[in-house]
């Protein structure tokens, strides 16, 4: 190895291309905000208003849980049967969207868009279509959480299952398995805890995702939520997201050691 080609490799790599995309990152950011119309100086302007809100907001009216803990209550309520229906539904288009699984372009490249389809559409516009369907109440919640559950579950579990170890299956078709059979006892345990971990994901995003769509005569504790906002009561607003954090905060927890024991 001559000289010139000891020094070419002991050469520190060029950092242009780090550079090229600092500089990119600044464009974009400076792009969004000034077509945003957002900006520190409004932000910093805006705090003093910030500080009277969190002010008016405490102490919390704690009379108020009397009102609000059914509908609290009804927004896990929401979750469980959303998750749960959506989750289930999700189990076959997860299957057909795999490439792994169903093999056949025409198969799974349908699936696969109709699920971008369902993701594209935020559960908040699901819940106002189903309300002016429906009307105000928890059906059209549960069934704005269905989809969104339904579409992230099956997105993240058809991932999984492309992702799983080719090598059973492999030995299953060698021994004349059938279909059922190969998915059985081939995919099915490979993607068993993940798809169970997804589950519990959801549902925790679910909890809070209820809360909100409340704001849209979806049911449970976002109606009242948008109601004391309306009048003003902010310290009852307060105890509307100081109770709920604490729900979410104990599903959560729950949900975790659940994922640890599968996992």
């Amino acid at each position: 190895m001559t000289d010139s080609e000891r020094k070419k490799i002991l050469q520190k790599p060029s950092r242009m291309k780090s550079y090229m995309t600092t500089l990119l990152l600044i464009v974009l950011l400076w792009w969004s905000a000034e077509n945003t119309d957002s900006s520190l100086p409004k932000l910093i302007q805006g705090a003093p208003e910030m500080g009277k809100l969190i002010v008016e907001m405490f102490p919390p009216d704690w009379s108020y849980i009397d009102v609000v803990w059914d509908p609290m209550m009804e927004t896990v309520q929401m979750a469980v049967i959303g998750t749960t229906i959506g989750g289930l539904l999700a189990i076959p288009i997860a299957l057909l969207a795999a490439g792994n699984v169903a093999r056949t372009p025409w198969i799974y490249q349908p699936a696969r868009f109709i699920l971008n389809l369902i993701r594209t559409i935020p559960e908040l516009l699901f819940a106002g279509l189903f309300v002016a369907i429906f009307g105000i109440g928890a059906a059209p919640g549960v069934l704005a959480l269905i989809f969104f559950s339904f579409g992230l579950i099956a997105k993240l579990t058809y991932e999984s299952i492309e992702a799983i170890d080719p090598g059973p299956l492999e030995a299953m078709t060698a021994v004349g398995a059938n279909k059922m059979q190969w998915i059985h006892f081939g995919v099915v345990p490979q993607v068993a805890a993940q798809y169970a971990a997804y589950f519990l994901y959801t549902f925790e995003v679910n909890v809070r995702a209820a809360a909100v769509l409340g704001l849209v005569g979806a049911g449970g504790i976002g109606l009242f939520l948008d109601r004391t906002l309306q009048q003003f009561r902010y310290d009852r607003s307060a105890l509307i997201i100081i109770l709920t954090l604490a729900i979410v905060l104990i599903i959560d927890y729950i949900s975790t050691k659940v994922r640890e024991r599968l996992l």
